[in-house]
């Protein structure tokens, strides 16, 4: 019974551990650039995951940027906000249905809350987002 109670320990620990790492959000003031390869890693690692799918050719989607750097300095801690080229990252683009840009995804306990299309004003997303932290 006792290396049962050993075991049983250890996985506890294990556990307890894993599920630290999971809760640690990534702190970041300004947007992080995510491609195919690791925006799952961040929506899956992160609570809140904003993720503004642009390309450098569209015009409204310089328009959001700085909306979308402002949001990330005053989320920081709380939702982290990435930047996905569409252009080079297709395969993310095609998933999430992206057709038109700006796209914004919105993620919470790495499941897509929200999807926001087109250059909306900085207040609409700041309730979106403020609701989305509310609700806990």
């Amino acid at each position: 019974m006792d290396e049962i109670e050993k075991i049983r320990e250890k996985k506890l620990q294990e556990l307890k551990e894993s599920l630290e790492n999971k809760q640690q959000k990534e702190s970041y003031s300004e947007p992080i650039n995510v491609n195919d390869a690791d925006v799952d890693q961040k929506i899956n690692e992160n609570q809140v995951v904003v993720i503004d799918c642009w390309a450098p050719w569209c015009g409204p989607c310089k328009t959001i940027s700085p909306v979308i750097d402002r949001l990330a300095a005053r989320y920081a801690g709380k939702i982290l906000f990435c930047k996905l080229n569409v252009d080079q990252n297709k395969s993310t683009a095609m998933k999430y249905g992206i057709n038109s840009i700006p796209t914004i995804l919105i993620f919470k306990n790495s499941k897509l809350v929200d999807k926001v299309i087109g250059a909306v004003p900085e207040n609409s997303l700041t309730n979106k987002l403020d609701s989305l932290i509310a609700q806990g």
